[in-house]
């Protein structure tokens, strides 16, 4: 049986996890459509996604179609959850992308579909909620149009507008697909705007693929098919769907697309060869401590012993799962392609890769965000203060976008997560999943610190002498903003006079100078420094003695550096009734909101983090409850 490992993306309420349920009642994995408004989904499980309504945490479901074994995992669509977006499209062989179909491409399913572009991940689109008052598909095409810059290509037209939707239209097949009463009627499509919508198909595949252009006037079915499928995979377009989730309409076409234009386990997977599995979530359950792999190459077996390439020791796998959200069967083995849960692993994380030692393997990790916001985090007892901190490391073994830390100065525990909600969630499972009693301080944003005008020719001679080996290192930097970047470290230095290894060094030093700036204390971002020249000693020269002076050089050169300090931003889309723009725009305004665009009743800008502390409940008192807003991270800008 083939292995799919597919995922769904979305902003947040574009019907993802209702989506999810309606496929799994329609293959068969579950005998109940769940619904999120009664809190009865499969994958939505956890008490605090229940309670408030959206996915936090990826989840996994498995169930057979066409013939096919697909494993599917159900994102967040919240900004603050992105980081579990991001470690299941580093596992994932292709996705459905959920648009709105009356909100169109969202602030997140930007962020969602720029991230799948990072991994090279097949996507094809479901505009979803046809039914709803204002959903338009020529609408919702042309803002993936604008806002991807992608070619959307419908292979569906809607049969009825709004209350009156009744299914689609499939012009690969040319059938007209309607449900009533959960029954599927399919019949022949020979209405003039069929033939007309399949002509156009045909005429727009043939412009981008060879084989479909050789048919043109008479494209068989098998071959658009195949253009598509190619198509998507090639990337520049995305094959459309539409539908109803929440009516039942329209999942068993999407069902069939996905099979027939979306990629299976990429080449080289090989059931028979050296294991190489990655590591791409960790989570805590009635069963123990969970770990998520998508398997690369070779087969794991309950009972074998795995190599952790990243941490360097060995971990044995007490049991193979596979996963139905949160239930679980066990299985004696899993091979390459597959997406599995395994118990018994006790220190992996993600990230990870699981190999056989005698052929260690270094997967790519999925990318990590950096945290945006900070809470002090303080237990309220001696006793709780105890384990207040294992709490905290093993909250963060299970989401790496949380950091905690103790601040140097305060002594405080701060824990820093990519948004106020995502702080939320983290801290009521503190106290929900282990019974701690805690306070919680102030949200505080995380500044950074950037170079505005650079030094050149900056000396700095590392000499230490206390009676036993010196120390001596000197070493010249140049220090230069670097615009579109973190940090790049770059050698010039001829003739050996600083030796490679001591150059080595001198970086490593100069990277550990980035954590404390000299205006705010502040991480340092955005400057390139390059090495120019140097000398060394005879016997006083060492790596610990370079390494020393790239830390206080750079610390030194920075302070002759003029610095501006950063300020992390958010694009905000806030939509409200025309009688209330005046208000929103006055307050995004005193805000110190930079307006982007405005579009009728909807309003965009980019506004400091800090300043959307709160911010939905006074859009609610400046709205009478009638506006709302979405937002996502839109980088850094210079404090006011």
């Amino acid at each position: 049986m083939r292995v799919r490992n597919l995922g769904i993306l979305a902003h947040v309420d574009a019907g993802k996890t209702t989506l999810t349920e309606r496929i799994l009642y329609a293959t068969g994995a579950t005998h109940k459509r769940g619904e999120v408004h009664d809190g009865t989904t499969v994958t939505d499980f956890d008490p605090q996604e229940r309670d408030r309504g959206i996915t936090i945490s990826a989840a996994a479901v498995t169930f057979e179609w066409d013939g096919d074994w697909i494993n599917l995992i159900d994102t967040p669509g919240h900004v603050d959850f992105s980081d579990e977006v991001e470690r299941s499209l580093r596992v994932l062989d292709g996705a459905v992308v959920v648009f709105d179909g009356v909100a169109g491409v969202e602030p997140q399913s930007e962020s969602v579909w720029r991230a799948a572009d990072r991994y090279g991940v097949p996507r094809i689109a479901f505009v979803n909620k046809l039914d709803r008052a204002g959903a338009d598909l020529d609408a919702v095409l042309t803002s993936i149009r604008d806002r991807l810059g992608v070619t959307p290509l419908a292979v569906q037209l809607p049969i009825g507008r709004e209350d009156g939707f009744e299914g689609v239209i499939d012009l690969v097949a040319m059938r007209e697909l309607t449900w009533a009463d959960g029954v599927l009627r399919n019949r022949p499509a020979r209405s003039a705007e069929a033939l007309t919508a399949r002509k156009a198909l045909e005429e727009a595949v043939a412009e981008r693929h060879e084989g479909a252009l050789r048919e043109l006037g008479n494209v068989s079915d098998g071959t658009l098919r195949l253009a598509l499928q190619e198509l998507t995979h090639g990337g520049g377009i995305v094959v459309v769907l539409c539908g109803s989730a929440y009516r039942n309409k329209g999942i068993e076409p999407l069902l069939d697309a996905a099979v027939d234009y979306l990629s299976r386990p990429g080449p080289g997977g090989d059931a028979g060869g050296d294991l190489a599995a990655l590591v791409f979530k960790v989570q805590a359950s009635r069963l123990g401590r969970l770990t998520y792999v998508r398997i690369y190459d070779g087969t794991v077996r309950k009972g074998d012993v795995v190599w952790d390439a990243r941490g360097g020791r060995t971990e044995r796998i007490a049991r193979i799962l596979r996963i139905q959200a949160d239930r679980h069967t066990a299985v004696e083995q899993a091979e390459a392609g597959d997406i599995v849960a395994l118990t018994g692993v006790k220190a992996a994380t993600a990230g990870t890769t699981l190999c056989t030692r005698e052929r260690p393997v270094l997967l790519e990790e999925p990318r990590t965000a950096e945290p945006l916001v900070s809470v002090a985090v303080e237990a309220r007892s001696t006793i709780d203060a105890q384990r207040l901190s294992t709490v905290l490391a093993y909250l963060a073994e299970q989401d790496p976008s949380l950091v905690v830390r103790t601040d140097p100065e305060t002594g405080q525990i701060l824990l820093s997560g990519l948004g106020e909600l995502h702080l939320e969630v983290a801290v009521e499972r503190i106290r929900t999943d282990s019974g701690l009693a805690v306070t919680v301080g102030r949200p505080q944003v995380s500044y950074r610190e950037t170079i505005v005008r650079g030094v050149t020719g900056f000396v700095h001679r590392h000499v230490k002498q206390d009676g036993g080996a010196g120390q001596f290192a000197h070493i010249v930097l140049d220090v230069a903003p670097l615009p579109d970047g973190d940090f790049e470290f770059e050698s010039t230095v001829t003739g050996g006079r600083v030796p490679r290894e001591y150059v080595r060094a001198v970086e490593a030093g100069c990277r550990e100078a980035l954590a404390a700036g000299p205006v705010g204390g502040h991480r340092v971002t955005g400057l390139r420094v390059t090495l120019t020249d140097g000398a060394t000693h005879s016997k006083d020269s060492s790596e610990m003695a370079f390494r020393a002076a790239g830390r206080f050089g750079l610390r030194a050169a920075l302070q002759a550096c003029e610095m501006v300090v950063l300020e992390p931003v958010a694009e905000v889309t806030v939509s409200a009734p025309e009688d209330a723009l005046g208000a929103v725009l006055g307050d995004l305004a005193a805000r110190h909101g930079q307006i982007t665009t405005t579009s009728g009743r909807t309003v965009t800008a980019l506004v400091p983090l800090a300043e959307l502390f709160g911010y939905a409940t006074q859009l609610r008192s400046r709205t009478s409850g009638r506006g709302t807003f979405t937002s996502r991270a839109a980088g850094y800008r210079a404090a006011a």
